[in-house]
């Protein structure tokens, strides 16, 4: 097992697991979100929202993880 590459696995899937939370029930608290709801409009914006910030990250997270927990790193 590799630690440091399932901490941060980790890490990210959290990270996407809180936004996607926090989204459904506070989604003033994204500026971003509301910016890109204004540039790309309300359903392109907000799908290129759910992608880069959680989406991504719980992929690359669950990536991470069983990566490390394989003895490998990714650095």
């Amino acid at each position: 097992m590799h630690l440091p590459t399932v901490l941060i696995g980790t890490a990210a899937t959290l990270y996407g697991t809180y936004t996607a939370w926090a989204r459904a029930t506070r989604p003033q608290q994204f500026a971003k979100l509301e910016a890109m709801k204004k540039s790309w409009g309300p359903t392109a914006g907000t799908a290129i929202h759910v992608i880069a910030y959680t989406v991504v990250p719980i992929g690359a997270g669950i990536a991470f993880v069983v990566t490390g927990l394989q003895g490998r790193s990714i650095f």
